[in-house]
């Protein structure tokens, strides 16, 4: 049987949206769902409603916020940390600085791991990677059994300069394997070899705490498509711009925390270029946030500083993306000093804007537009039903009455917040970059962005909008345009007088061949 279909799937807050193009006559169609508490029975109850026949699939691409949400809710399975003795308080103490300087009574958030399963071994390398001290083998046994009558789920290794020299650290993975054989172990020296304790330990921590997660939702959901007839590989998203397979997850499970967003980047890239535009400027407008990326002469902007979490920086490459709370969810409310304000707290899917009619009254951006007659009573093709009126009481009670308003005022004020909120966005990630706005196109996409795209660009002065067709699924497009790709960096330390560039070309030649675990 011809396997002519490529499919992609990118799971939002709000809606489950799939790609489906025929390799053979080069169609392209959608289908739209409202995601679910399990996202895997959204993406299963998509392909069913899309008439899809998996067995007739050579690619399944997915974008996924499973390991995003699980940081972000701290809906995490209990995990370890095995250090080298004396430095079992590196992620606490981090680099000592807080998201916002001058807030004396907001603290950073607390690790993602708790001090009584940060545990020690003695042992040490130097900073030239010589190995000073072996691990002490009995010591790490011991660990082991504290470790597996705790019963946790997963392991990060996190030992003093194994950028350099892993040796230690892979025989403690060995010694936890035994002990606990069916548990997934990270070791910084495999996840990120890279100077600067904090960040590799903070990257191979969080590494550790979604690997069972999202070991777990790719393994079930792959199981799932099996069943269905798939046969080939799932592929799966990550933030630097490519796919990779669950094999590859089990070891860089963190990988994707961002994955979902990374896909609107590249599908945004991508259309301006189509219409002759290389500097864009990406605006994602969902359910629940807007994500804004750029890119610049036909390339994305790539980060290595980012967090999902302040204070815990995970040092993946990833195409950057600035994220807020401000989508069609977004809820319209009124703080201490009597001002509007608009997210980031949202309605999500359910009970989701007040026109939903799930018992939601507070007023959402999807309520003001459909007071204002910017949005029709049907979305998703008429799968989601909206109420007017409902709509309008929200509006009424909560804005226009308390700053006395009338109702299309109120309403258009809502909308205008939640403008300046994502013109702000765009400022951050063009003007404070060195980039000028007015060199760019604006590529407005998102169950949302058509609707309030034209006036960020105004805002800036952008000349031109792009609004590709059905824009609410412009991120699952996304997932059907990269190829497999993995990042790897290796650290390399030598005196610049004795730097010799054939055998710094000889161990950038080895990131480049096959790898095997550990």
């Amino acid at each position: 049987m011809a396997q002519n279909l490529r499919v992609a799937v990118d799971v939002g807050g709000t809606f489950t949206d799939i790609c489906i193009m025929d390799e053979t006559t080069g169609l392209v169609r959608i289908e739209k769902t409202s995601s679910t508490r399990d996202p895997i029975e959204g993406i299963m109850g998509g392909v069913s409603k899309a008439g899809i026949d998996l067995s007739k699939v050579a690619l399944f691409s997915h974008g996924t916020t499973i390991a995003t949400n699980a940081l972000i809710t701290r809906r995490l399975p209990r995990t370890a940390v095995v250090t080298t003795k004396g430095f079992r308080d590196v992620i606490e103490i981090r680099r000592a600085n807080k998201e916002d300087l001058w807030d004396t009574y907001k603290d950073v958030v607390r690790p993602y791991v708790p001090r009584r399963d940060r545990l020690t071994v003695p042992e040490r390398v130097d900073a030239a990677g010589t190995v000073i001290e072996p691990l002490d083998v009995e010591a790490a046994r011991s660990v082991a059994r504290i470790l597996k009558r705790r019963g946790v789920a997963a392991v990060a290794v996190c030992f003093m300069n194994a950028y350099l020299n892993g040796a230690n650290e892979r025989a403690m993975r060995d010694i936890l394997l035994v002990e606990m054989p069916d548990i997934p172990v990270s070791i910084s020296s495999q996840v990120l070899p890279e100077i600067f304790e904090h960040e590799r330990f903070s990257t191979t921590v969080a590494n550790a705490v979604v690997s069972p997660v999202v070991v777990n939702y790719t393994s079930r959901l792959g199981e799932r498509l099996s069943d269905e007839g798939y046969t080939r590989d799932l592929l799966l998203l990550h933030t630097g711009g490519g796919v990779m397979t669950p094999a590859s997850v089990k070891d860089f499970a963190a990988r994707l925390a961002g994955s979902g967003i990374a896909a609107g980047a590249i599908a945004s890239r991508h259309i301006a270029g189509l219409c002759g535009f290389p500097n864009s400027i990406g605006l994602d407008m969902g359910g629940t946030s807007t994500d804004v990326s750029l890119a610049y002469e036909g390339q994305s902007r790539i980060t290595k500083d980012w967090h999902i979490e302040f204070g815990y920086p995970i040092r993946f490459a990833s195409i950057e993306v600035l994220t807020i709370g401000a989508g069609g969810g977004s809820l319209a409310w009124t703080d201490p000093a009597g001002s509007l304000r608009n997210g980031p707290q949202s309605a999500g899917a359910y009970p989701g804007p007040a026109c939903y009619g799930n018992g939601n009254a507070q007023p959402t951006n999807t309520d003001a537009n459909v007071t204002l007659g910017r949005l029709g009573t049907d979305l998703a093709g008429g799968k989601v039903k909206l109420d007017p009126e409902l709509a309008r009481q929200a509006v009424e009670g909560s804005v226009a009455k308390p700053f006395g308003l009338g109702l299309h005022e109120a309403a258009d004020a809502i909308v205008k917040v939640a403008n300046a909120n994502m013109s702000d966005a765009v400022r951050l990630i063009s003007i404070s970059r060195g980039y000028d706005p007015r060199d760019f196109a604006l590529v407005a996409f998102g169950g949302a962005g058509a609707l309030h795209g034209v006036d960020v660009a105004r805002e800036l002065a952008i000349p031109v909008v792009i609004v590709p067709p059905n824009p609410g699924v412009t991120s699952a497009l996304g997932c059907l345009l990269v190829d497999m790709q993995h990042d790897f960096s290796q650290s390399c330390m030598v005196d610049a007088t004795d730097a010799d560039a054939t055998g710094i070309e000889a161990q950038f030649a080895e990131l480049g061949k096959p790898r095997s675990r550990g």
